[in-house]
This record gives C-alpha cells, sequence and structure tokens, in this order.
C-alpha cells in the first residue's frame, strides 16, 4: 500500500474522520464513483429526442424515447464510451435488460443479432427506397410485393399494417430529401 494511504490512515487516527470521507479522497475507491461524464448520445438529457436521432444518422431505426445508452441519466462512464459506440443501433430502450447488459459487456453474439438487424432495415429501406423512386409504387403495393418475396424463414419481418406505416415513413423521408 503507498505511504500516501497511510497518511490517510493516521489523519483518520488523530483527527476521528469519518473512514468515508478519507476513502473517498483515495484514487482507489474513486472508481466507485458515479460518473460526470456527458451522455453522448442523448447530450446529458436523458432523452433521445428527434435532434439528436438526426445528429446520430437513425431516422426510420429510433423514435424519440429515454435514452438506453445511459439509462435516461444523462450521464455515462469511460468505460461505456469504450466499449459501446454511441450510434449501435440496436441499443435501444424497449429491449429486456438482460439485452442491454449484454450489449454492454460486448457478447459477440448479441452484438451479431443488432448488426443483422440493423442489415434487415437497411435493405428494407433500400427496397422501398428503389421500388418508390423507379417504380413510382406507393407504400400499400410496396408491402404487398415484399411480403411476397419475403423468405418464410427470415430472421425478422413486420406485420403488413405496420410494414405499410414504416415504408411510408421511408417514402416521407425521401420526399423531405428532395425539397
Amino acid at each position: 500500500m503507498p505511504l500516501k494511504y497511510f497518511s490517510y490512515i493516521n489523519k483518520y487516527l488523530r483527527s476521528h474522520e469519518p473512514l468515508t470521507k478519507i476513502f473517498s479522497k483515495m484514487s482507489f475507491f474513486n472508481v466507485f464513483k458515479k460518473s460526470d461524464l456527458e451522455c453522448p448520445r442523448c447530450l446529458g438529457k436523458g432523452f433521445v429526442d428527434w435532434e439528436d436521432i438526426r445528429r446520430l444518422n437513425k431516422q426510420l431505426k429510433w423514435v424519440p424515447a429515454p435514452c438506453a445508452y445511459c439509462n435516461a441519466s444523462g450521464k455515462t462512464t469511460p468505460e461505456m464510451l469504450l466499449k459501446v459506440p454511441v450510434d449501435t443501433t440496436y441499443l435501444t430502450i424497449d429491449l429486456p435488460e438482460s439485452e442491454i447488459e449484454k450489449i454492454k459487456n460486448a457478447d459477440a453474439e448479441t452484438l451479431e443479432k443488432g448488426r443483422i438487424k440493423e442489415l434487415f432495415f437497411d435493405n428494407l429501406i433500400k427496397y422501398a427506397e428503389h421500388h418508390y423512386l423507379t417504380q413510382n409504387m406507393n407504400a400499400e403495393n410496396i408491402a404487398d410485393l415484399y411480403l411476397k418475396t419475403e423468405d418464410e424463414t427470415a430472421l425478422f419481418s413486420l406485420e403488413r399494417e405496420n410494414l405499410i406505416q414504416y415504408i411510408e415513413k421511408v417514402i416521407e423521408l425521401k420526399k423531405s430529401e428532395f425539397n
């Protein structure tokens, strides 16, 4: 144990300061202190809004909600910043706590599932954009065509009504890009 810690103990014995006060001065115990780092996903608000979603380029993948990166606290840790990219699409507040912990612990299987889910949505967006722009199809027609060609063993799928709503959002975003 370094000599400076003995001096803290000595100081306690002389002044009768509470041990917690002395231990909080020791760098080893500072590891357990709550972090004061602002969450880079929600910018310290504890809530991811449309502005954050645009800034992180997650339109069509996220909706405004409490921040899963900082668990809605607005603060994060250096360890979290090193382990989990701030724009990890799969890390959302609607996941079970066990799944969130797996992402935060860099569980390979969970990260792969997240990567596959993101690819699914990327491809669905491209599919919808392509048929809207080149075939002038509406959301309902694109959804029907997609569902006819969807593999029955697909890992991810959407019900028809949800698919139509999602494709409408893709078309809306595409239209806004043209304006």
